[in-house]
């Protein structure tokens, strides 16, 4: 069943397009990443998907619903955390978590309490006396205290510690067994990788790369490890094989799948004592992506 349906969506702001031709899914229990620089377009996107922002062209559909006629009653099933929280300076945290609760619309009072152990939250503290991470927990503690369908994260562990960050992780992992879905932007790209099942890559506006992530990782380059009996000369000159050093003895490259065969079939006249073949970080590969510019659209 898919919760989130972006079809062909582009966003003018005058001349300027901010958006070109955007589409991306997300189905009921999963969580999908949506990566990309500061400026490629994804708080744009995520406006127009919340219904803040009209589309020039396409659609946008929760639940079935169209995303700007039927906000209202979409949004009773949203769970929303920006990168950058701004709270009431005079209300204390507890009574913060409290009232975006009720906007919402629903929520679970015993949930409420286990997450602001989890997180070390003080909700007694006014909002003023925050640091930025503390912010960002009352709204994490509010979204995931809600029964919402849909969380649209956007940039959320902003500010917090690793060991917080870690608690989000699991937030995220819980409702992602519960049923519910989930849509993740973030420049984190271990994050990323470590909790979406599928992902799409923005750049200058554009979808320039969606699918699982198991899927891309295998349409991208390796890196391989190998230790040879003859010393390896001008192996950084083969086709397909790239980033070449050594480390501690071995020769540690990437390689494109399009190469593996011939690179073999060098690598065996050397005489391989050890090889090691493992997935490239996603941060490699979304790093290829930027290679010939860096994606930013002012």
């Amino acid at each position: 069943m898919v919760t989130l349906d972006v079809k062909n969506v582009s966003k003018n702001f005058g001349k300027f397009q901010a958006l070109d031709n955007v589409s991306l899914q997300v189905r009921q229990g999963e969580v999908h990443g949506f990566i990309g620089p500061n400026g490629a377009g994804k708080s744009t996107t995520i406006r127009v998907i919340l219904g803040i922002l009209q589309a020039s062209e396409g659609s946008v559909t929760v639940f079935g619903k169209d995303a700007w006629k039927d906000k209202v009653e979409i949004h009773r099933k949203i769970s929303y955390v920006p990168g950058d929280v701004n709270l009431w300076p005079n209300l204390t945290g507890g009574e913060v978590i409290d009232l975006f609760m009720k906007l919402q619309g629903s929520g679970n009072v015993a949930k409420r309490e286990e997450l602001i152990r989890r997180f070390q939250l003080d909700p007694t503290k006014k909002c003023r006396t925050y640091s930025k991470g503390n912010r960002q927990k009352v709204a994490l503690i509010a979204a995931f205290a809600t029964d919402a369908e849909l969380f649209i994260l956007d940039e959320p562990t902003s500010g917090l510690d690793p060991l917080m960050e870690k608690v989000f992780h699991e937030c995220v992992l819980e409702v992602k067994a519960a049923g519910k879905s989930v849509l993740l932007s973030s420049h984190i790209l271990s994050e990323v990788e470590k909790l979406c099942d599928h992902v799409s890559i923005i750049r200058r506006g554009e979808i320039i790369e969606s699918g699982q992530m198991d899927a891309l990782r295998k349409l991208q380059r390796v890196n391989v490890a190998v230790v040879t009996e003859e010393k390896i000369l001008d192996f950084g000159q083969l086709d397909g094989v790239h980033e070449v050093e050594e480390v501690d003895g071995a020769v540690v490259f990437q390689l494109e799948p399009r190469a593996k065969s011939e690179v073999m079939r060098v690598l065996a006249g050397y005489g391989v004592m050890s090889l090691e073949v493992s997935p490239l970080p996603l941060e490699d590969l979304f790093m290829q992506h930027y290679e010939q510019g860096d994606g930013e659209r002012g």
